[in-house]
C-alpha cells in the first residue's frame, strides 16, 4: 500500500511539473523534426536542379554568343 501511494505521489508531481509529458512528447517532436529535415532535403534537391538548370542555360548562351562572334 506504502508502495502503490509513493509511486502516485511520484507520478503526481510528474504532471505538475510537466515532465511526464515531455515523455510523451519526444516521440512526437522527433517525428516532426524527421518530416521536416526530409522536407528541407527535397527543398534543396528541387533548388539544387533549378541552379544546374541555370547554369547549364547560361553555359549553352555564351557558347552560343562565342559561335556567333567568330
Amino acid at each position: 500500500m506504502t508502495r502503490t501511494l509513493t509511486l502516485l505521489a511520484l507520478a503526481a508531481s510528474l504532471c505538475g511539473c510537466g515532465l511526464a509529458g515531455t515523455g510523451a512528447a519526444a516521440p512526437a517532436a522527433a517525428a516532426a523534426e524527421a518530416q521536416q529535415a526530409a522536407e528541407a532535403q527535397k527543398t534543396e534537391a528541387r533548388v539544387r536542379e533549378r541552379l544546374d538548370a541555370a547554369a547549364r542555360e547560361a553555359e549553352q548562351k555564351r557558347q552560343a554568343g562565342e559561335a556567333d562572334a567568330r
